[in-house]
């Protein structure tokens, strides 16, 4: 059996940034999402979303595939690391929510090119890690470091359309 996989891949000329610019986290249950060949076309939630803020340069995403020759499978695994500045009694209590229950969420990130990207599509994203302290010296600053990890079948989908950025009352 053949399959027709072949597509080119253009290099591009536009500006290529790395980083994360914004972090939105809200509620799996409640969120209806559909993703078509790689792009959301439809998103609504019961559940606002809240914005977890971080200074410039601090965070990230990853996208990892696992494929098994043997068995013939391919999932991918998205880390989203973190790092919110200053740790704090009310920063600690609002992770603690997360974090209690294994709580399974939906994660909408804004990357450093401005693009709006899906974690958690199929079965939620959880808090999976989460550290750091007071830092040695006064420059080190105090903070807290997360990961929130999901598992999907199809890598992340990409949330482009302006209505529904709008309407979810994303920046």
């Amino acid at each position: 059996m053949s399959c027709n996989i072949l597509t080119g891949i253009p290099k591009g000329c536009e500006n290529n940034l790395g980083g994360i610019q914004k972090f939105y986290i809200t509620d799996f249950d409640g969120v209806t999402a559909s993703c078509v060949t790689g792009t959301m076309s439809a998103l609504t939630t019961t559940n606002a979303f809240v914005e977890y803020e971080f200074n410039k340069n601090s965070s990230s995403f990853i996208e990892e595939a696992a494929i098994s020759l043997e068995n013939g499978s391919t999932y991918y695994t998205v880390t989203t690391n973190l790092v919110i500045p200053r740790r704090e009694v009310a920063k600690r209590n609002s992770l603690q929510l997360v974090a209690a229950g294994q709580q399974d969420v939906f994660i909408i990130i804004k990357d450093g090119n401005g693009l709006y990207w899906i974690q958690g599509l199929t079965e939620g994203a959880n808090l999976t890690a989460q550290g750091e302290g007071s830092g040695v010296v006064k420059a080190d600053g105090s903070k807290y470091s997360l990961a929130f990890t999901s598992e999907e079948p199809e890598q992340m989908c990409e949330l482009n359309d302006p209505a529904i950025i709008a309407a979810l009352g994303l920046s």
